[in-house]
């Protein structure tokens, strides 16, 4: 029987994986440097999402009969598509947006997606947030967005863009709560995987206006990255959160979720892509803090249904 205790821990090792994928994408990227000027950076890095969800879902399929079955089950591809547009979504605007802006202020408008969270989780069931739970968002919020220090925001393009990518991951925090307590999480991942992977590599293609740009994948250096991202940012996080977020509030797992630029900034130091800085330490404190608030709310709810 697994307990919050145990699907928190899975849901941090989701984060831990997923700070990696900075490092990762962070390579692939360089090394793909002559393709993105010949083409731009938004069609290498639809390319690179496309190959790494198509592969994930490859994989998936080769070893799973509930992800094979999944594909001839119309309350499978009905429960799990707008998840999987969702997520798409969220993706492809975002690596539209950052074409423009900076990673520090794509990260800080990207981690709104624990307010939106927040609010969207209040419309659907109706239920007000009370203090505890409002500084719990906001304190995760804060630590999120101001873990590489106070972003230079001007708003434009870009920076719209990235709001909106944020409400999208948002929802797909949402309607991964719904569809994993009504589908099994590996029919789940499978369309997801599928819906995500092709329509970044179709984004890929229409914007590089090649289809000979598809050669970056086995250029020097980008393959092992890529291969990385697929295995671990892709299959075991997506797997590992389809099959445990549903024991936390939507909004509880996305303040846990806003750990990922803490790894993420400490990976950066580590391989020398990132300078250290004071706010590194401001931000995972503000998150930690953010998650044990929620957590006492959390507890105090439990209390009061009991008694």
């Amino acid at each position: 029987m697994v307990g919050r205790r145990q699907a928190g821990m899975a849901l941090l090792l989701v984060t831990l994986l997923w700070g990696g994928t900075f490092v990762w994408m962070k390579q692939a990227l360089n090394a793909a440097q002559s393709f993105t000027q010949v083409y731009n950076a938004s069609s290498v890095v639809g390319i690179m999402v496309g190959f790494r969800f198509l592969l994930a879902a490859f994989i998936l399929f080769t070893t799973s009969s509930t992800a094979r079955q999944s594909l001839s089950s119309k309350d499978d591809w009905t429960g799990s598509f707008w998840l999987g547009i969702a997520m798409l979504l969220g993706y492809g605007i975002q690596m539209v947006g950052l074409d423009s802006i900076s990673p520090s202020v794509s990260a800080f408008l990207t981690s709104l997606y624990v307010v939106f969270t927040a609010l969207l989780s209040i419309k659907i069931t109706e239920k007000k947030m009370n203090r505890i739970f409002i500084f719990g968002v906001l304190s995760a919020t804060f630590g999120a967005g101001f873990i590489d220090g106070p972003p230079q925001l001007v708003w434009g393009w870009g920076e719209v863009l990235t709001v909106i990518s944020a409400l999208f991951f948002a929802i797909h925090i949402i309607l991964t709560d719904i569809a994993t307590t009504r589908l099994h999480p590996i029919a789940v991942s499978q369309i997801s995987f599928i819906i995500v992977g092709v329509g970044a590599l179709a984004f890929g293609l229409f914007s590089a206006g090649e289809i000979s740009v598809l050669r970056l994948i086995l250029h020097d250096g980008v393959l092992f990255p890529l291969l990385l991202l697929s295995l671990f940012g892709t299959l075991v996080c997506l797997l590992v959160l389809n099959f445990f977020q549903k024991y936390f509030h939507p909004t509880h797992a996305a303040i846990i979720y806003a750990f990922e630029p803490v790894w993420a900034t400490i990976y950066g130091v580590h391989v020398g892509l990132v300078e250290v800085s004071g706010w590194l330490w401001v931000g995972g404190l503000a998150i930690l803090i953010g998650n044990i608030f929620v957590e006492i709310e959390a507890k105090n709810n439990k209390k009061s249904q009991t008694l």
